[in-house]
């Protein structure tokens, strides 16, 4: 049996838990604002993540326009703050 560090253990957990979705959600929200800016940051309610879907919710309709017309931009900026492939798709709500 092979020595894992303590980083290393938590990694392999997270890759095979359901909580995996639930931290990224939380780093997404620790840089929204770096990442989509103050005004929008302060109109998000939620972010969530289930299978690789982000889903952003927020009860300001013109908000709810604008961040539909910026999928692409949002999937990019997200996938590069976690440093992987994780999000393929976003939900606005």
């Amino acid at each position: 049996m092979g020595e894992y560090s303590l980083s290393q253990a938590l990694q392999q957990f997270l890759k095979q838990s359901r909580l995996k979705g639930n931290i990224q959600a939380l780093q997404i929200e620790a840089v929204w604002e770096e990442l989509m800016g103050k005004t929008i940051a302060k109109y998000t309610d939620n972010i969530q993540i289930i299978n690789q879907t982000l889903f952003i919710t927020t009860s300001v309709a013109p908000l709810k326009n604008e961040l539909m017309f910026q999928k692409d931009k949002i999937i990019q900026r997200v996938n590069e703050a976690l440093g992987e492939r994780v999000i393929k798709d976003v939900v606005i709500r």
